[in-house]
């Protein structure tokens, strides 16, 4: 069983890995919201472990986001959050357990053997729905239009990796700049453009929107 850990509390999160990997478990572990969507994009995971008040991205949003977005590994909330209301906002969120802290690991280990039991006949989609005709397999990554799959170049994989990470939000080119090009590398307005123009290709008219100025936004059609 893999595991993806964010916690920011670097003591806990080192106690909490250690006795996960003592007990078998594949464990990556990450100290903010936004490292933890990048991994749980990246690779495969059969549960996250995610603590609620966490920098760049909070525990509640990073699940919604990956709720909406086709992603259904079960999902175990660490907090010491324990109002009625926050442990309502978690499962809504879409978690399937919830330990208010302090707790015991030995509980910890309980919640995940339970999960294990319940999720043992399923599998993670790996399918990304991006349009009604268009998705994305994380797994290949290969883009797939109707029947017929495509294998894009490495900066427009990166490109739409990115994209897909943030739909529906204005994304800077500088960021872009830092996502495709290495740090050895130069980028360009005229490259960049040049990218974005063959990615459209093999997307729905009008999906990624030019923002004069600012950068620009990934409009995701489907409904998950």
């Amino acid at each position: 069983m893999k595991i993806l850990l964010l916690e920011d509390d670097i003591g806990l999160a080192d106690i909490m890995s250690e006795y996960l990997q003592d007990n078998d478990f594949e464990l990556d572990l990450v100290y903010d919201g936004e490292e933890a969507l990048s991994n749980a994009y990246e690779r495969r995971y059969d549960l996250y472990i995610f603590d609620v008040n966490v920098p760049a991205i909070k525990g509640f949003d990073l699940l919604k986001m990956l709720r909406d977005n086709g992603d259904t590994t079960p999902t175990i909330f660490v907090t010491s959050l324990n109002d009625i209301d926050d442990v309502s906002k978690g499962f809504e969120s879409g978690a399937d357990d919830y330990l208010k802290k302090p707790f015991e690991l030995a509980e910890l280990l309980l919640r995940i053997k339970n999960i294990q039991k319940r999720s043992f006949t399923q599998q993670r989609s790996t399918i990304i729905q991006i349009d009604k005709d268009i998705t994305f397999d994380i797994d290949t990554e290969l883009l797939y239009t109707g029947e017929e799959s495509v294998s894009l170049p490495q900066k427009e994989l990166k490109l739409l990796k990115h994209f897909l990470q943030h739909p529906n939000e204005i994304i800077t080119f500088d960021s872009l700049y830092e996502v495709l090009w290495d740090y050895d590398e130069t980028p360009s307005s005229e490259s960049l453009r040049a990218h974005i123009k063959n990615l459209r290709k093999h997307l729905t008219k009008d999906m990624i929107h030019n923002l004069r100025g600012l950068g620009y936004r990934f409009e995701m059609k489907a409904s998950n």
